[in-house]
């Protein structure tokens, strides 16, 4: 959604600061200006705005009112008092203005300006596809009338500024006094610049007022703003409201789907239209969202139609599941005791998983499920693309789990079907569910039948060569042509090369890639079952240079970056003659001048915002067409005799599917792209159709907004266009509504009558187009078309070939329940597949959630299982006491050798590590084990240190070099009274004090030392705390956790030494000679 209105505020805020700074301080606006809402508090208005008591002031709402003047919604010449008085008599007021009806709660306050009427004129900007247009009337106020008709005109390029000159010799502000031209055409040409530097779309002042002293003044102004350009000039917009239309309520579910679009590549879009409205719709893709509102308006039914919106783009699982769960939570409000529908929509998707955003709907329907009973909700799905037959099977199980009544369908259904049906204006008999055994039988496009009548024989499929040499601004693919696809889509280059190797192309249509945020190397790709390696350049020069057979340019580049990559493309003209653009949310600013670019050039742009384009035996844009179960489906392997050309990148690939079932299949296809300009138009691709003697039918699929679809009625008309032609354009349902709505695509909304879809199917009708009555009959009107063409024997079908074999993927083929194998690697602990990372099966967020610190994350990645806070507690404390015991031991005097040996930290760290073992922290582990074992059989405290003796084996955990009963080491009595206190049974540790009392009568340092004091301790904890078994808790202690324990400790301290002699810049050490005792043979 591309033009935005703002509020008369911002614009003239906006207007003030920028006006000053494009002309170099010779035009200074009043900035003075106030916005009231129902929160305003007049005192403290009154003292960030002194200037309200000090002069006479202008009230009027500011809502994207039309014609306020007319409506009497403008307060003039009124003192502050009497302002705050005309507000408060409107303020939450409810009135009508034309056919809108809505609550009042945004005014404007402005200084009052003294004026003649002659001093007041219009001024209107607004873009066009190649640049702007200025409109300019002498005569301008509330009765300034058709301007249209009496406005003087300039264009101005995209590639072009504004002067003075040009206005003057435009005639453009015809009927101004002599003495005023210097300085209003001045001020014109800041406005302009103004108009380009903040990415407006549409700018009128009515009146723009001229003073006899000189004053220049906008006094009534409508803005539109180019959203997609925020990246752009977000700094210099500052705060911007962009309110919804006069007459539409904004709720705050709206402005939460919002924010959740703002924060996902894909598109989430929601508009409530009526929250009371029986049929609410949840449908996948843009063009496909306007067809559902466009069906339940033409049945009868667009005053019980709840919302519009849309979900595409591949939303991950948990952006549907909020999606969906906003739309059933305000479906279900308020109760209709006739019931409730929701229709789950869409066309056939190109890319994105089916089931994935079928796993986050299904989440929000068993959520609701209660809810949905209580207001006796139907629901109704049609979906299809990739995975779609997993997701309807899951919807199924859902439907049976729940009791809900769902009814689910498929591709082998109309993609409207389900509004009919779920309006009760349609049998439900005559269209069987996806899963009805009916469908078993292989359904097939129609047959390719000789003049009389026999089905020919199957031939081999054979690589299309090119068609015919025609001289047209986008280039007729073939199987030769040669593209570089810009940008890692490694999906999408695969899907590319598996549908080359299904049309037996000889060899793949990507020569090469081009990322210029890695050095050149190759990445590998199937050929079928082979492997091949495509390169992969960082510069596109080079790319192109060492690939001069690559014509054509799939563009993955981000809407960021997408305009400097086209512009660096269109520098090798010579070569690249189309490329298609597939970022969505270009800024028009930018989309306006590569298109002039590349028409200078003769370059064809096919895009922006589009999904591509596919021609059956020859090329594949990018995710065209979706996957090769698709491809299969629609018969895309080989050409047909129907050529289309959709804005709707979704639409197509339904396109392809109704073209299927209802001809012998699509000859080519084009997705323009849903912007306001795209790049190329209709009448590009269908003339390069009709001049093709293999297309026997065309088909144009537009929709509401634009008047591109004229010059192909005047192209019906003339007779350039000569072979029939079926036309519909989406967005009828546009009329239904008293306010503008802005559909699924930036280009999607009319701003004339002219630009409605009604207007331009009644045009297409009278220039001669075969023009359904609905979309609904879009497929029957094609089987008309194409049996008249057979009848007549202009349009022979070619023989049916076999369909071709391709492997699968094992990633998909897997993902889809096909194969199965075994994994080369296990992990039972953590899983960064889902929505959010997870330690031990529980979600990042609830770890941080729990507040589960170290302890408990070091539990649950080690021991599988969240341990009980006091034991989380006690790990932590082990990790204290043993994160460093001095620079002198042996594993901290490595780390600082090899440090100062200029090391980095890591080998630094692992020199400390690499000391660890039996003599130097490794104590642990073998000490756990001892105490534990000789406690487990019962042997006595003095039999066991006698036993050890006996064996000349050292008790590990047992001595210190200074420490004694007399000076105990504080960090063993830190951890027994711990240990004491919270743990359920200190079985091992009283064995082990009972082993010190021995030891210690022997000599006084032979105590219970922190190694010995942690382990045992460490098992008393592991077998008291629940969470183990005595056998679990053994095995933990043999398989090294204690040791662990002392490792991740001591580590802390290894990279403190490292950090503090690199803080310290200590050279190389070399160790004092005289500290070496050196020993001769003789000696030794």
């Amino acid at each position: 959604m591309s033009a935005k209105a703002l509020r008369e505020y911002h614009g003239k805020k906006l207007l003030a600061k920028y006006v000053e700074e494009c002309s170099d301080g010779a035009h200074i606006m009043d900035n003075r200006a106030a916005l009231v809402t129902p929160d305003t508090d007049f005192d403290m208005l009154v003292e960030s705005e002194p200037w309200l008591n000090e002069t006479n002031l202008v009230v009027k709402p500011d809502q994207l009112i039309k014609r306020r003047g007319k409506a009497g919604l403008v307060g003039l010449n009124l003192d502050f008092a009497q302002v705050k008085d005309w507000i408060a008599e409107r303020m939450k007021k409810e009135i009508k203005v034309d056919q809108a009806t809505g609550e009042l709660d945004h005014f404007i306050i402005e200084p009052f300006l003294p004026h003649d009427q002659a001093d007041e004129y219009y001024i209107c900007v607004q873009n066009n596809k190649s640049g702007e247009e200025m409109l300019f009337y002498s005569e301008g106020g509330v009765d300034v009338g058709d301007v249209d008709a009496k406005a003087s005109r300039l264009h101005v390029n995209i590639d072009e500024e504004l002067t003075e000159e040009k206005i003057a010799s435009a005639g453009l502000l015809t009927g101004v006094p002599e003495d005023r031209l210097p300085k209003l055409s001045s001020f014109f040409v800041a406005l302009f610049q103004v108009y380009r530097k903040l990415n407006f779309t549409y700018m009128e002042i009515n009146p723009i007022v001229v003073t006899v002293d000189g004053t220049i003044a906008p006094l009534d102004l409508a803005g539109k703003i180019d959203e997609t350009a925020a990246f752009l000039c977000s700094s210099d917009w500052g705060h911007l409201d962009l309110p919804a239309p006069f007459g539409r309520k904004e709720y705050p579910e709206e402005a939460y789907i919002r924010e959740l679009d703002s924060k996902t590549g894909a598109s989430l879009k929601l508009t409530i239209l009526n929250n009371t409205g029986r049929v609410w719709t949840m449908v996948a893709g843009g063009g496909a969202s306007v067809v559902y509102a466009d069906t339940i308006s033409d049945l009868g039914y667009g005053h019980e139609l709840a919302n519009y919106g849309e979900y595409s783009g591949a939303p991950s699982t948990e952006h549907t599941f909020e999606y969906a769960k906003t739309i059933i939570s305000l479906m279900t409000k308020e109760r209709d005791e006739r019931g409730k529908i929701l229709l789950i929509g869409g066309g056939i998707a190109n890319f994105t998983d089916v089931a994935a955003t079928f796993t986050g709907l299904i989440k929000a329907i068993e959520t609701f499920r209660d809810d949905i009973k209580a207001n006796h909700v139907q629901i109704w799905v049609r979906r299809a693309g990739p995975n779609y037959q997993e997701g309807l099977r899951m919807m199924r199980s859902c439907a049976d789990e729940t009791r809900l009544p769902i009814h689910i369908y498929g591709p082998e259904t109309h993609v409207t079907a389900i509004v009919p049906l779920a309006l009760g204006l349609a049998k439900v008999d005559d269209f069987p569910e996806f899963d009805d055994p009916i469908h078993e039988k292989k359904i097939t496009s129609r047959k390719r039948k000789s003049p009389d009548g026999e089905e020919p024989a199957k031939e081999e499929l054979k690589p299309q060569s090119a068609d015919h040499d025609a001289n047209h601004k986008v280039e007729n693919f073939s199987a030769s042509t040669q593209c570089v696809v810009y940008g890692l889509q490694n999906q999408a280059v695969q899907g590319m090369l598996d549908f080359d190797f299904m049309c037996k192309r000889e060899k793949p249509s990507v020569s090469a890639m081009i990322f210029p945020f890695s050095p050149n190397h190759y990445i590998k790709y199937y050929w079928g079952t082979e492997e091949v390696l495509i390169p992969c350049y960082q510069k596109m020069e080079e790319a192109l240079k060492k690939h001069p057979n690559v014509s054509v340019m799939v563009n993955f580049a981000s809407f960021r970056s997408v305009y400097t990559t086209v512009m660096e493309a269109l520098q090798y003209s010579d070569q690249i003659k189309t490329i298609a653009i597939i970022a969505e949310g270009v800024p028009e600013s930018q989309t306006r001048m590569f298109n002039k670019c590349a028409h200078d050039k003769g370059v064809g742009i096919i895009g922006p915002a589009t999904v591509g384009g596919i021609k059956p035996g020859c090329f594949r844009i990018g995710n065209t067409g979706g996957m090769l179960d698709n491809i299969v489906m629609s018969k895309l392997y080989r050409p047909g005799s129907v050529a289309y050309v959709s804005k709707s990148g979704g639409m197509s690939n339904e396109l392809n599917n109704i073209i299927c079932r209802n001809s012998n299949g699509v000859y080519e296809g084009i997705a323009i792209g849903g912007d306001r300009y795209p790049g190329s138009l209709f009448i590009d691709h269908l003339l390069r159709y009709n001049d093709n003697p293999d297309v026997h039918i065309l088909v144009l699929l537009g929709e509401v907004g634009g008047v591109d679809e004229y010059e192909v009625c005047k192209a019906l008309k003339s007779g350039r266009i000569t072979k029939p032609l079926v036309a519909w354009c989406i967005g009828t349902c546009a009329s239904i509504f008293p306010y503008e709505v802005q559909f699924g695509h930036a280009g999607a909304l009319a701003q004339a009558q002219l630009e409605t879809a009604m207007a331009k199917n009644e045009a297409l009708k009278e220039a001669g187009a075969r023009v359904p009555k609905s979309f609904f009959e879009f497929g029957d009107e094609i089987r008309r078309v194409y049996d008249d063409a057979v009848s007549a024997g202009t349009l022979v079908p070619a023989p049916e070939p076999e369909t071709p074999k391709i492997p699968m993927d094992y990633t998909w083929a897997k993902k889809l329940g096909l194969v199965r194998k075994p994994a080369n690697f296990i992990s039972s602990i953590s899983d960064d597949r889902g929505q959010e990372l997870s330690y031990g099966g529980m979600p990042i967020s609830e770890v941080f959630d729990g507040d589960l610190g170290v302890g408990g994350v070091l539990s649950l990645l080690w021991f599988r299982r969240q341990l009980p806070p006091y034991a989380s507690k006690f790990i932590e404390m082990i990790l204290m006491v043993t994160a460093d015991h001095g620079p002198a031991v042996s594993g901290a005097h490595n780390t600082i050798v090899t440090t100062r040996a200029g090391k980095d930290l890591v080998s630094s760290l692992v020199s400390g590590l690499l000391t660890i073992g039996p003599r130097f922290g490794g104590a642990l582990d073998d000490a756990a084990v001892m105490f534990s074992e000789a406690s487990d059989h019962g042997v006595d405290p003095e039999q066991f240190v006698k036993d050890m003796r006996k064996a000349n084996k050292l008790i590990m955990g047992i001595g210190h070099r200074i420490k004694s009963l007399s000076n105990p080491d504080k960090r063993c009595e830190i951890i027994k009274d711990f240990a004491r206190k919270h743990f359920k049974d200190n079985t091992i540790l009283k064995f082990a004090l009972a082993v010190e009392q021995v030891t210690t009568k022997k000599k006084a340092n032979l105590i219970l030392n922190v190694d010995g004091c942690i382990a045992v301790c460490f098992v008393d904890m592991l077998r008291s705390c629940g969470a183990f078994t005595i056998e679990e808790a053994t095995e933990l202690v043999a398989n090294g956790c204690l040791n662990g324990l002392f490792v991740l400790g001591r580590s802390i301290g290894f990279i403190g030494h490292h950090l503090d002699q690199k803080r310290l810049k200590q050279g190389l050490y070399r160790h004092p000679w005289d500290d070496i005792s050196y020993l001769n043979g003789a000696n030794n």
